[in-house]
């Protein structure tokens, strides 16, 4: 018998989540059915998204209930295997939550090229935040050589890499993040043309000013994680026909601010003026480019042609606060949780 330790919703936040959201669970799991694997989580990935599932209101997916293991996706090693088309020492991204051993009959394992780079890239920039940026910039944002983009939240797990394509691909590339030592980064490492501390920003007038002066070609793409001021900065300075890749909210994640970010009019008369192209996308409804993503990518990555940053918290005992951490924009780069 194995014991899981798992971490479980042991109550819905009001606002921002608290310690007291989460429990610590301990039982003992069963020996495997013929099909399945036994896995052992190495890392544990702390994403944005997983703040909305812990809301009881369903959105593009559903809520984890109470009592249930949080949702996420984990680098895991199979230590015992009754499938065919496993064997133990593999290693792969499997869903399977804030857990430290799951049981999988296999059908949604992905098995990660070591060969590549270091495993905990499946998680970050090789695996769903960096799908989520060469989508966002390329099938969404329709990105040119020679046009501008402004990418928030710029040294985040997608976001860094987002710029990191965008350069690449011929752009000017204009970052927002929180705090100086992220745009240094952002500029010094990530090659960054700007970046602005949102932090030194007044307000949202104050942000704009400073992107017209970093943009004399306006801004043709906008690469939208955070919500409020940057976006409210943004806006009005949008080139005609420019397009706007809604990635994330994460600043109204715990509800804060979204009853007067609702209040479009100003907005709407920008879109409609400016004829911006405006799309939402899940990354998950995009599952059929990953290949293309991948390709594009992990040849850049193991090239050392793009810089990734991760910040590591040690044991699964610790990812609620690395979680909340994580919402308050305590991390630099992907935040990830090594459970063994």
């Amino acid at each position: 018998m194995i014991e899981q330790t798992s971490v479980i919703l042991d109550s819905r936040p009001v606002g921002p989540p608290t310690s007291e959201n989460f429990r610590i669970m301990k039982n003992s799991l069963s020996e495997i059915n013929d099909g399945h694997v036994l896995l052992k989580t190495i890392y544990l990935s702390l994403d944005p998204y997983m703040r909305g599932r812990m809301n009881a209101d369903k959105s593009y997916a559903d809520p984890v209930p109470i009592g249930g293991i949080m949702e996420g996706e984990c680098v895991a090693e199979i230590i015992n295997s009754k499938n065919s088309n496993f064997r133990v020492g593999d290693i792969v991204a499997a869903r399977i939550g804030w857990v430290t051993h799951a049981i999988s009959d296999g059908t949604d394992l992905r098995k990660i090229d070591q060969s590549v780079a270091p495993i905990s890239t499946a998680l970050g920039v090789l695996g769903m935040p960096g799908h989520t940026a060469w989508t966002g910039l390329n099938i969404i944002g329709k990105a040119k050589p020679g046009e501008t983009v402004v990418i928030s939240a710029a040294t985040g797990a997608v976001g860094s890499l987002a710029g990191q394509l965008a350069k690449a691909k011929g752009m000017r590339v204009i970052g927002v993040a929180g705090g100086t030592e992220k745009c240094n980064f952002a500029k010094s490492d990530l090659g960054y043309d700007e970046c602005f501390d949102h932090k030194l920003a007044e307000n949202a007038s104050e942000l704009r000013k400073w992107l017209l002066e970093a943009t004399p070609k306006g801004i043709d793409v906008y690469f939208e994680n955070v919500g409020g001021k940057t976006t409210e900065a943004v806006l009005p300075i949008m080139n005609d026909f420019g397009r706007i890749s809604v990635c994330g909210m994460i600043s109204w994640y715990s509800g804060v601010g979204v009853d007067e970010a609702m209040r479009l009019p100003g907005a709407w008369r920008a879109i409609l003026t400016k004829r911006l192209q405006v799309r939402g996308f899940i990354v998950w409804d995009h599952n059929d480019v990953f290949n293309d993503f991948l390709s594009e990518t992990a040849p850049l990555v193991k090239s050392n042609k793009i810089i990734f940053r991760e910040t590591i918290t040690e044991g699964i005992e610790n990812a609620p606060e690395a979680f909340i951490n994580l919402l308050n924009g305590k991390n630099f780069g992907k935040q990830l949780v090594k459970v063994s």
